[in-house]
């Protein structure tokens, strides 16, 4: 019996874990529907439905005027992608550096997805299964958005 006992490892440590579920994040909000393995893909799912509820929150804060508050569920919905427009060679911000991936998704996420999903109570996702990969005999999935029935799919 496996009691309390969350999530899979994916053969991955928790660092690897963890920056794995943050690009898959960042590239499903960008894209909309990416195509991966099964296991990553309903691994991702709880994960990024609560992304999606959090932009949620701080949109309805920010209309409300709560600024502090939608401050806050703003950085928090920015903890689950890589930061973005920093230097490598510098410490200093680049205002003129193009928006990186993390920073789009965030925009994305607080701003189109969440007034799209406003009154939807959740299930912002949904999973196909594809068969099975020729390589290598992985299961391969498409995880997207519900709403986004036309759109290319991008690779794992």
């Amino acid at each position: 019996m496996r009691h309390l006992v969350a999530h899979r490892k994916l053969g991955r440590t928790s660092s690897h874990r963890k920056a794995l579920l943050r690009n898959l994040c960042t590239s499903l909000v960008l894209h909309e529907r990416i195509i991966t393995t099964l296991p990553k893909a309903k691994e991702l799912r709880p994960y990024i439905e609560k992304v999606v509820t959090l932009g949620r929150k701080a949109r309805v804060q920010r209309e409300a005027g709560a600024v502090e508050k939608a401050v806050h569920l703003t950085r928090q919905v920015a903890a689950n992608f890589f930061p973005g427009n920093a230097g490598y060679d510098s410490k200093q911000h680049d205002s003129t550096a193009d928006r990186t991936a993390g920073v789009a998704a965030v925009k994305k996420i607080t701003g189109e997805l969440a007034e799209r999903y406003a009154t939807r109570p959740g299930g912002y996702t949904r999973i196909y299964k594809l068969g099975w990969r020729k390589g290598d005999g992985a299961e391969m999935a498409l995880i997207e958005f519900v709403g986004n029935e036309s759109g290319s799919a991008g690779k794992e």
